[in-house]
């Protein structure tokens, strides 16, 4: 009887332990399976790249809205792989940004008001432009992104803008890599401005004479973006190009023509070559060249084979500056004003975005966003936490982008003043005025995109209903700015936000 009862607790004994044993080998073979997915996941994207896409915001310097044919069918200016890019993505018809390039570029990077960041004019000359510009307690997309568990590079390739003194550089600032100038302007092939060599590697002023910016400066983003693709990095990309900014005194080499410069290769489309003289075709080869390059960056995404995970969005910094169209250059037909100004010639801007899979191809997108919203983009796309010790004006734009919504994320957008200009849109409408003194103007943008019938007249009441949001917008910025300054201590910030 205890043989038996023996017999049978050994037995039992024995189909436990091929049970357990069983299980743990089911275990072992899963936790194999595992690693090895993580495995081929890290070799071929890098541990977070599947999830998080990469990021390039391709920046035109001053360019006008009615450049490009994919908003003005007249224009001259051959452009393919924009076109291509509206094709393959969205073009915007309402997106808006600054008056300028510095407010432009400090807006774009902070996802703040002008007024809310302290950048509110142009830096001027040698020491604007190698001055704090920004204030250095902003905090800018490279260094939000520092808050990502997906460990971005970041690089930017061109046009900085807003402050090179110790501190105000972009390596200082969050950015791993930069290559470009510091300046809001400089020769195109002797990288001068105001007289000196105006080209840095981080920096460090390097010597790459010869060289037409618009190249170079696409040169190396492509470069930066092959080698942390092949290291399986994320990567954040700011490709702000210095084209087709118009030439000066300061910025062509001394003793050489005050004219547009391009390389040979960009006369090709047009049945006129480099010698000729004529402001507007010089412009229109200053344009294509700029186009090829971007074209060049396009296909690199798609030759590395990420393409389809990474964002690309594509827009001038503010718009063009000739006025009136006949003396050449950019025309923003068929909107009034020109850079510089708050008419929608200077801060509506041609811009597109791609996204495959998540944005449609070839669609149009006609409701408000504005540059600062690019900021909060980043975040979104980058799984990155938004400072939280100050206001980000800002809204996420992704779901218009994706069809997710047709409905501005912003009820308003407000332009302090700038050179003594000042304006609000709100749900169509329009109020401006180009001195503080001055009536307020009153324009329906949804039926006169040309701001050519001033309404204030026939709804004061509207006026004043606008009017009032405009002094409340510049109420609250005054009065969170009083409170930042109270509280804001970037000492105290976590490493990665400082």
């Amino acid at each position: 009887m205890n043989r038996i009862f023996m017999t049978s607790k050994i037995s039992k004994g024995k189909k436990n332990f091929l049970k357990s044993q069983n299980i743990l080998g089911t275990c072992l073979a899963l936790l194999v399976l595992l690693q090895a997915c993580n495995s081929v996941q890290n070799k071929s994207n890098g541990s977070e790249q599947g999830q998080r896409p990469n990021i390039l915001i391709i920046s035109i310097d001053n360019l006008g809205y009615g450049d490009f044919r994919t908003y003005n069918e007249a224009s001259p200016i051959v452009t393919p792989n924009i076109d291509k890019l509206a094709s393959q993505g969205v073009r915007f018809t309402r997106f808006y940004s600054a008056p300028t390039c510095a407010v432009a570029r400090a807006q774009l990077l902070t996802g703040r008001y002008p007024h809310r960041n302290k950048l509110t004019w142009q830096l001027p000359g040698m020491a604007g432009n190698y001055g704090i510009g920004l204030p250095q307690s902003e905090i800018i997309i490279p260094r939000m992104l520092e808050t990502s568990s997906a460990g971005y590079a970041t690089g930017v390739f061109g046009k900085w803008n807003v402050g090179f003194a110790p501190g105000s550089r972009p390596t200082d600032r969050g950015f791993d890599e930069f290559l470009g100038n510091a300046s809001g302007n400089i020769d195109y092939f002797s990288h001068v401005y105001g007289g000196m060599d105006d080209l840095y590697h981080n920096t460090e002023s390097i010597n790459r004479k010869g060289e037409y910016t618009t190249d170079l400066y696409a040169d190396t983003a492509i470069d930066f973006i092959r080698e942390k693709t092949e290291r399986s990095n994320p990567w954040f990309v700011y490709l702000p190009f210095n084209a087709p900014h118009r030439p000066a005194s300061k910025n062509v080499t001394p003793g050489e023509a005050i004219m547009r410069q391009a390389p040979d290769y960009a006369f090709e489309p047009y049945d006129f070559g480099p010698d000729v003289r004529d402001p507007q075709k010089r412009y229109n080869a200053v344009v294509t060249a700029m186009d090829r390059a971007v074209g060049r960056v396009m296909e690199s995404l798609d030759s590395l084979g990420i393409a389809d995970n990474t964002f690309v969005f594509l827009y001038s910094d503010n718009g063009g500056f000739s006025e009136p169209v006949e003396a050449g250059d950019q025309t923003n037909a068929p909107l009034r004003g020109y850079g510089n100004t708050y008419w929608e010639g200077g801060i509506r801007v041609p811009a597109f975005a791609r996204w495959p899979g998540k944005i449609k191809p070839n669609s149009v997108i006609d409701v408000p966003l504005w540059s600062g919203d690019l900021f909060v983009a980043a975040a979104e796309l980058a799984g990155a936490d938004l400072p939280r010790d100050r206001v980000i004006d800002g809204k996420n734009p992704l779901p218009v982008m994706t069809g997710e919504t047709e409905h501005s994320p912003h009820s308003m957008l407000y332009w302090g003043d700038y050179r003594g200009h000042q304006a609000l849109h709100r749900q169509g409408w329009k109020i401006i005025r180009e001195s503080p003194d001055s009536s307020w103007q009153l324009y329906n943008l949804q039926e006169d995109i040309s701001e050519s019938n001033d309404l204030a007249s026939k709804r004061p009441e509207l006026v004043e209903r606008l009017s009032r949001s405009f002094d409340e917008k510049q109420e609250e910025i005054e009065h969170d700015l009083m409170r930042e300054a109270d509280t804001l201590d970037t000492s105290k910030l976590p490493l990665r936000l400082r």
